[in-house]
Protein backbone atom coordinates (compact mmCIF):
# COMPACT_ATOMS: atom_id res chain seq x y z
CA UNK A 1 0.00 0.00 0.00
CA UNK A 2 1.77 3.08 -0.90
CA UNK A 3 -0.23 6.71 -1.10
CA UNK A 4 -4.06 5.12 -0.82
CA UNK A 5 -2.60 3.61 -3.94
CA UNK A 6 -2.86 -0.78 -3.72
CA UNK A 7 -0.43 -2.52 -5.87
CA UNK A 8 -0.83 -6.45 -6.34
CA UNK A 9 0.08 -8.79 -8.94
CA UNK A 10 -1.57 -11.85 -9.73
CA UNK A 11 -2.40 -14.08 -12.82
CA UNK A 12 -0.11 -11.91 -14.83
CA UNK A 13 -1.92 -8.65 -14.12
CA UNK A 14 -1.12 -5.91 -11.90
CA UNK A 15 -3.54 -4.28 -10.31
CA UNK A 16 -4.29 -0.53 -9.36
CA UNK A 17 -6.70 -0.05 -6.30
CA UNK A 18 -7.71 3.79 -5.53
CA UNK A 19 -7.98 3.18 -2.04
CA UNK A 20 -9.71 6.45 -0.60
CA UNK A 21 -13.03 5.45 -0.09
CA UNK A 22 -14.06 8.40 2.49
CA UNK A 23 -13.24 11.05 -0.10
CA UNK A 24 -15.20 8.78 -3.19
CA UNK A 25 -11.39 7.81 -3.96
CA UNK A 26 -10.28 11.38 -4.85
CA UNK A 27 -7.45 11.64 -6.93
CA UNK A 28 -4.12 13.33 -5.24
CA UNK A 29 -0.74 14.08 -6.61
CA UNK A 30 1.44 11.47 -4.52
CA UNK A 31 -1.63 8.71 -5.67
CA UNK A 32 -0.60 9.58 -9.33
CA UNK A 33 2.78 9.29 -8.51
CA UNK A 34 2.37 6.16 -7.52
CA UNK A 35 0.46 5.05 -10.11
CA UNK A 36 2.83 6.02 -12.19
CA UNK A 37 5.67 4.95 -10.80
CA UNK A 38 4.05 1.19 -10.40
CA UNK A 39 3.43 1.35 -14.19
CA UNK A 40 6.78 1.66 -14.84
CA UNK A 41 8.05 -0.96 -12.66
CA UNK A 42 5.58 -3.47 -14.60
CA UNK A 43 6.24 -2.26 -18.19
CA UNK A 44 9.96 -4.10 -17.64
CA UNK A 45 8.19 -7.16 -15.34
CA UNK A 46 8.00 -9.94 -17.53
CA UNK A 47 5.63 -11.01 -15.56
CA UNK A 48 3.20 -9.03 -15.79
CA UNK A 49 1.35 -9.53 -19.14
CA UNK A 50 -1.81 -6.47 -18.39
CA UNK A 51 -3.36 -4.04 -15.78
CA UNK A 52 -6.09 -2.96 -14.18
CA UNK A 53 -7.87 0.59 -12.28
CA UNK A 54 -10.03 0.02 -10.35
CA UNK A 55 -11.63 1.86 -7.03
CA UNK A 56 -12.39 0.82 -2.89
CA UNK A 57 -16.02 0.87 -2.13
CA UNK A 58 -18.79 1.82 -4.33
CA UNK A 59 -16.77 4.67 -6.51
CA UNK A 60 -14.41 4.41 -9.42
CA UNK A 61 -13.04 7.92 -8.83
CA UNK A 62 -14.51 11.39 -7.95
CA UNK A 63 -11.70 13.39 -9.34
CA UNK A 64 -9.62 16.27 -7.74
CA UNK A 65 -10.47 17.26 -4.54
CA UNK A 66 -11.90 20.82 -4.57
CA UNK A 67 -11.10 22.06 -1.02
CA UNK A 68 -7.84 21.16 -1.97
CA UNK A 69 -8.06 23.24 -5.26
CA UNK A 70 -9.56 26.30 -3.61
CA UNK A 71 -6.46 26.78 -1.36
CA UNK A 72 -4.73 26.69 -5.13
CA UNK A 73 -6.73 30.07 -5.78
CA UNK A 74 -4.29 31.52 -3.29
CA UNK A 75 -1.33 30.66 -4.51
CA UNK A 76 0.68 31.71 -7.29
CA UNK A 77 -0.18 30.08 -11.06
CA UNK A 78 3.10 28.00 -10.83
CA UNK A 79 1.45 25.63 -7.88
CA UNK A 80 -1.44 24.32 -9.55
CA UNK A 81 0.96 24.08 -12.98
CA UNK A 82 3.32 21.65 -11.06
CA UNK A 83 0.10 19.61 -9.79
CA UNK A 84 -1.72 19.24 -12.85
CA UNK A 85 2.37 17.99 -14.42
CA UNK A 86 1.74 15.28 -11.94
CA UNK A 87 -1.55 14.01 -13.05
CA UNK A 88 -0.29 14.80 -16.50
CA UNK A 89 2.73 12.22 -16.03
CA UNK A 90 0.26 9.07 -14.83
CA UNK A 91 -1.83 10.19 -18.10
CA UNK A 92 1.16 9.59 -19.99
CA UNK A 93 2.57 6.39 -18.12
CA UNK A 94 -0.61 5.12 -18.89
CA UNK A 95 -0.82 5.58 -22.41
CA UNK A 96 3.30 4.37 -23.04
CA UNK A 97 2.72 1.56 -20.49
CA UNK A 98 3.25 -1.58 -23.67
CA UNK A 99 0.34 -3.65 -22.13
CA UNK A 100 -3.48 -3.36 -22.06
CA UNK A 101 -4.81 -1.47 -19.13
CA UNK A 102 -8.62 -2.19 -18.58
CA UNK A 103 -10.83 0.37 -16.00
CA UNK A 104 -13.35 -1.28 -14.14
CA UNK A 105 -15.59 1.26 -12.57
CA UNK A 106 -18.27 1.09 -10.30
CA UNK A 107 -20.42 4.19 -9.03
CA UNK A 108 -19.44 7.68 -9.81
CA UNK A 109 -15.85 8.34 -12.60
CA UNK A 110 -16.14 12.22 -12.37
CA UNK A 111 -13.38 14.57 -13.65
CA UNK A 112 -10.23 13.54 -13.92
CA UNK A 113 -11.93 9.89 -12.42
CA UNK A 114 -13.31 9.98 -16.04
CA UNK A 115 -9.92 11.33 -17.47
CA UNK A 116 -8.28 8.28 -16.11
CA UNK A 117 -10.67 5.85 -17.50
CA UNK A 118 -10.37 7.46 -21.07
CA UNK A 119 -6.87 6.71 -21.15
CA UNK A 120 -7.32 3.32 -20.01
CA UNK A 121 -7.56 0.81 -23.22
CA UNK A 122 -10.74 -1.06 -22.42
CA UNK A 123 -13.45 0.08 -20.22
CA UNK A 124 -16.01 -2.35 -18.63
CA UNK A 125 -18.53 -0.56 -16.33
CA UNK A 126 -21.68 -1.81 -13.89
CA UNK A 127 -25.00 -0.80 -15.70
CA UNK A 128 -25.28 1.82 -12.64
CA UNK A 129 -21.96 3.57 -13.20
CA UNK A 130 -21.87 7.59 -14.21
CA UNK A 131 -19.62 9.21 -15.83
CA UNK A 132 -19.08 13.16 -15.66
CA UNK A 133 -16.98 15.90 -16.60
CA UNK A 134 -18.26 18.74 -14.43
CA UNK A 135 -15.20 21.02 -15.03
CA UNK A 136 -17.64 23.28 -16.75
CA UNK A 137 -19.30 23.51 -13.16
CA UNK A 138 -17.44 25.06 -11.73
CA UNK A 139 -15.81 27.63 -14.04
CA UNK A 140 -12.52 25.41 -15.33
CA UNK A 141 -11.76 23.57 -18.48
CA UNK A 142 -10.18 19.55 -18.07
CA UNK A 143 -7.52 18.27 -17.60
CA UNK A 144 -5.77 14.65 -18.19
CA UNK A 145 -6.97 14.87 -21.76
CA UNK A 146 -10.51 14.15 -22.03
CA UNK A 147 -10.70 17.08 -24.52
CA UNK A 148 -8.40 14.86 -26.92
CA UNK A 149 -9.68 11.38 -26.28
CA UNK A 150 -13.72 12.37 -25.92
CA UNK A 151 -13.98 14.01 -29.56
CA UNK A 152 -11.94 10.71 -30.80
CA UNK A 153 -14.29 8.38 -28.90
CA UNK A 154 -17.33 10.08 -29.95
CA UNK A 155 -19.27 12.58 -32.00
CA UNK A 156 -18.05 15.63 -32.01
CA UNK A 157 -21.95 16.54 -30.41
CA UNK A 158 -21.79 14.28 -27.38
CA UNK A 159 -18.39 14.95 -26.66
CA UNK A 160 -19.44 18.51 -26.69
CA UNK A 161 -22.44 17.44 -23.87
CA UNK A 162 -20.18 16.32 -22.18
CA UNK A 163 -17.59 19.10 -21.54
CA UNK A 164 -20.13 21.76 -21.74
CA UNK A 165 -22.59 21.05 -19.78
CA UNK A 166 -21.10 19.20 -17.27
CA UNK A 167 -23.91 16.80 -16.75
CA UNK A 168 -23.37 12.99 -15.90
CA UNK A 169 -23.92 10.39 -18.78
CA UNK A 170 -24.87 6.95 -17.60
CA UNK A 171 -22.41 3.64 -18.63
CA UNK A 172 -25.52 2.43 -20.50
CA UNK A 173 -25.57 5.31 -23.41
CA UNK A 174 -21.25 5.22 -23.13
CA UNK A 175 -21.81 1.67 -24.03
CA UNK A 176 -24.20 2.18 -27.10
CA UNK A 177 -21.47 4.90 -27.70
CA UNK A 178 -18.92 2.94 -28.05
CA UNK A 179 -17.08 4.39 -25.41
CA UNK A 180 -17.76 1.52 -22.79
CA UNK A 181 -16.41 -1.83 -23.50
CA UNK A 182 -18.40 -4.25 -21.54
CA UNK A 183 -21.25 -3.74 -18.80
CA UNK A 184 -21.73 -5.85 -16.41
CA UNK A 185 -23.99 -5.79 -12.73
CA UNK A 186 -23.57 -3.57 -10.11
CA UNK A 187 -20.68 -5.15 -8.17
CA UNK A 188 -19.35 -7.35 -10.89
CA UNK A 189 -16.67 -4.57 -12.55
CA UNK A 190 -13.81 -6.03 -10.99
CA UNK A 191 -14.27 -9.39 -11.12
CA UNK A 192 -14.83 -9.16 -15.32
CA UNK A 193 -12.11 -6.12 -15.90
CA UNK A 194 -9.75 -9.31 -13.98
CA UNK A 195 -10.92 -12.03 -15.82
CA UNK A 196 -10.15 -9.93 -19.34
CA UNK A 197 -6.82 -8.82 -18.29
CA UNK A 198 -5.99 -12.21 -17.16
CA UNK A 199 -6.57 -13.58 -20.64
CA UNK A 200 -4.92 -11.06 -22.84
CA UNK A 201 -1.40 -11.53 -20.33
CA UNK A 202 -1.46 -14.97 -21.80
CA UNK A 203 -1.95 -13.49 -25.18
CA UNK A 204 0.86 -12.37 -27.49
CA UNK A 205 1.82 -9.28 -25.29
CA UNK A 206 4.55 -8.55 -27.78
CA UNK A 207 2.33 -8.04 -30.49
CA UNK A 208 -0.57 -6.85 -28.33
CA UNK A 209 2.49 -3.94 -27.36
CA UNK A 210 3.34 -2.53 -30.67
CA UNK A 211 -0.41 -2.36 -31.32
CA UNK A 212 -1.08 0.13 -28.41
CA UNK A 213 2.04 1.96 -30.00
CA UNK A 214 0.25 2.10 -33.27
CA UNK A 215 -3.22 3.30 -31.59
CA UNK A 216 -1.55 6.04 -29.89
CA UNK A 217 0.09 7.02 -32.90
CA UNK A 218 -3.12 7.00 -34.48
CA UNK A 219 -5.32 8.07 -32.40
CA UNK A 220 -3.47 10.78 -30.36
CA UNK A 221 -0.08 11.27 -31.14
CA UNK A 222 -0.04 14.41 -29.58
CA UNK A 223 -1.13 13.97 -26.30
CA UNK A 224 2.17 15.60 -24.62
CA UNK A 225 1.12 18.69 -26.53
CA UNK A 226 -2.32 18.52 -25.65
CA UNK A 227 -1.62 17.57 -21.99
CA UNK A 228 0.35 21.23 -21.86
CA UNK A 229 -3.00 22.78 -23.60
CA UNK A 230 -5.33 21.96 -20.58
CA UNK A 231 -2.59 22.55 -18.37
CA UNK A 232 -2.32 26.01 -19.51
CA UNK A 233 -6.15 26.57 -19.81
CA UNK A 234 -7.08 25.17 -16.65
CA UNK A 235 -4.39 27.15 -15.09
CA UNK A 236 -5.44 30.64 -16.61
CA UNK A 237 -9.35 29.90 -15.31
CA UNK A 238 -8.43 28.60 -11.82
CA UNK A 239 -7.97 32.28 -10.87
CA UNK A 240 -10.80 33.94 -12.89
CA UNK A 241 -13.85 35.36 -11.09
CA UNK A 242 -16.08 32.19 -12.95
CA UNK A 243 -13.74 29.37 -11.09
CA UNK A 244 -13.46 31.45 -7.88
CA UNK A 245 -17.93 31.36 -7.98
CA UNK A 246 -18.15 27.94 -8.93
CA UNK A 247 -15.64 26.43 -6.37
CA UNK A 248 -17.03 28.70 -3.73
CA UNK A 249 -20.46 27.24 -4.95
CA UNK A 250 -19.75 23.49 -4.70
CA UNK A 251 -17.94 23.76 -1.22
CA UNK A 252 -21.04 25.47 -0.02
CA UNK A 253 -23.63 23.35 -1.87
CA UNK A 254 -25.15 25.96 -3.67
CA UNK A 255 -26.01 27.36 -7.18
CA UNK A 256 -23.03 28.88 -8.86
CA UNK A 257 -23.62 32.60 -10.07
CA UNK A 258 -21.24 33.01 -13.22
CA UNK A 259 -20.78 36.57 -12.72
CA UNK A 260 -21.49 37.98 -16.69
Amino acid sequence: MTAMLDVQTRDGVLLLTIDNPEQRNALMPELSRAAAEALRAAAADSAVGAAVLTGTGAHFCSGGNLASLREFQDKPRAAIVARIGVLNELIRSMRQFPKPIIAAVEGNAAGAGFSLALACDLIVAARNARFTMAYVKIGLSPDGAPSLLLPRALPLQLASELLMEGAPMGAERLHQAGVVNRLVKRGHALAEAEAWAAKLAQGATGAIGRIKRLLNQSVCPELATHLELERESFSQLLHQPEAQEGIAAFLEKRPAKFPK
